[in-house]
């Protein structure tokens, strides 16, 4: 005959901790999970690495580190800025805390058609979408790293023929009050630079893109100014980091530049 004592475990991490220290973040990292992603053509399968925490009181010894896997593994739905609400406060919930922080990095792909052949090929873009919770306000951020061809005004300038020009980062990470599409992040960045890349080119298209980024140079400063006034031309945005990296074709560093702009800081 089983004894029912023996199958009643303790709850160590309910129990009481007499340190009286208060912990910021605790939790899971280095989650590598499928996931969905909304995108304006449907829900797009990528794979994310994930964190997830919350705060946890100075008397409370321990968090259910179990509960974070069960909630991730219960979301069936396509992630977005308001999704991620969504699972913040069902993790708050389950947990039983005031604080919490998930953060969603995965690769986004896209299919993009050369600007003479049309030839189709795909590219990859990184996204980062994160929830903070912290005095009962959620806060939703959506971070789209681009890589764009960047062409120097001053080599064009100095030349008498040619320019250098190189590969950069650069990456819009905006505070959304709403869903906003990560093609439309990726659009606002490629717009503002020299030229954009692509996966293939014929010769065609080397041409084009030669010649394009010639007549559009661009600084690592012009690249953040251009493309935070298109951030500041969006209603959905209310904050947002602009930041660029040139990694210089003639420089055995990288230019790099960074903004931030809060509408609500400037607003009547």
């Amino acid at each position: 005959m089983t004894d029912n004592k023996l199958m009643v475990l303790p709850d160590v991490q309910s129990s009481a901790d007499r340190r009286n220290i208060p912990i910021r973040r605790v939790g899971v990292k280095g989650i590598r999970t499928p996931i969905l992603v909304k995108s304006q053509s449907g829900a797009q399968h990528t794979v994310a690495d994930v964190e997830m925490y919350v705060s946890l009181p100075a008397d409370k010894k321990g968090t259910h580190m179990s509960r974070f896997w069960t909630l991730l593994g219960g979301i069936n739905k396509p992630f977005a800025p308001q999704m991620m609400v969504e699972v913040m406060q069902e993790m708050l919930a389950s947990l039983k805390s005031d604080g919490g922080y998930i953060r969603l990095a995965f690769p986004f792909f896209m299919e993009k058609s050369a600007p003479v052949s049309h030839l189709q090929s795909t590219m990859d873009y990184d996204v980062v979408l994160t929830a903070e919770c912290a005095d009962g306000k959620i806060t939703v951020t959506q971070e789209v790293i681009a890589p764009v061809t960047s062409l120097c005004p001053c080599s064009k300038e100095i030349s008498k023929y040619g320019a250098h020009n190189q590969r950069s980062h650069v990456s819009i990470t905006a505070e959304l009050e709403t869903n906003f599409p990560i093609e439309k992040q990726i659009e606002m960045i490629e717009s503002c630079a020299s030229c954009q890349v692509w996966g293939l080119l014929k010769r065609s298209d080397e041409k084009y893109v030669t010649e394009h980024a010639y007549e559009n140079p661009k600084f690592v400063e012009d690249l953040v100014r251009d493309v935070a006034i298109r951030c500041q031309d969006e209603p959905a945005i209310l904050a947002f980091t602009v930041e660029a990296e040139n990694f210089e074709s003639i420089h055995n560093h990288s230019a790099f530049a960074s903004l931030h702009f809060d509408k609500r800081q400037t607003a009547e």
